[in-house]
């Protein structure tokens, strides 16, 4: 199973891979820096220089119905920043 589940293609994110070649994944929430890192090598065929983690809490909800009070939440994600060498990129609109 591969690491990497998806790039995140926000404003946010494609403003940093333009301006820093920084570019940003959702990846397995078990996965580590340097697990991430080989992924990414693998996989574009770029050079990494750092990769930094964000753990991202569930968002939890109150739903008030007929039934009673329902609670949900949504599941835990893990983002990866990654930072690529000088002059490397990653084109991530050619497979769409």
């Amino acid at each position: 199973m591969s690491i990497l589940i998806k790039p995140i293609i926000t404003e946010k994110a494609t403003a940093n891979s333009e301006l820093n070649n920084c570019f940003s994944f959702f990846v397995k929430t078990k996965a580590n820096k340097v697990e991430i890192k080989k992924a990414v090598e693998a996989a574009y065929g770029v050079s990494v220089e750092k990769v930094r983690t964000i753990n991202v809490r569930p968002d939890r909800s109150t739903k008030f119905t007929k039934t009673g009070i329902q609670h949900g939440k949504t599941n835990a994600k893990k983002k990866a920043i990654v930072q690529l060498a000088e002059g490397e990129i990653i084109d991530l609109y050619t497979n769409m």
